[in-house]
């Protein structure tokens, strides 16, 4: 990927290049180069706000995760206390095990 120095180096050395061209297409390459820059900075714009994006991302998904392990603990530990109240030899009543409460 070319950074910030490399893209005005050679975009100078372009614009140098050009100063044997007559004015007409010099004037249109001069219009390209000064687009190319805009793009350009859009381009590294984009990329900035894409790279923010998924920082915000990863902090949901960690933040996500942390919230499903701790409610899976809770669960666990409420599941004892109930087996606790209800005393030995009362599992019958004990609700069907269910994947999506785990």
């Amino acid at each position: 990927m070319m950074n910030q120095s490399n893209y005005e180096d050679k975009l100078t050395e372009l614009l140098n290049a050009a100063g044997d061209i007559p004015v007409p297409q010099r004037e249109k390459i001069m219009f390209l180069a000064r687009r190319s820059t805009e793009g350009y900075k859009m381009l590294q714009d984009k990329i900035s706000t894409l790279q923010n994006s998924l920082d915000y991302l990863r902090v949901g998904v960690k933040y996500l995760i942390f919230d499903l392990e701790a409610t899976r603990r809770e669960n666990t530990e409420l599941r004892k206390q109930v087996e606790q109240l209800r005393g030995p030899g009362n599992s019958h009543t004990e609700p069907d095990n269910n994947p999506n409460f785990e």
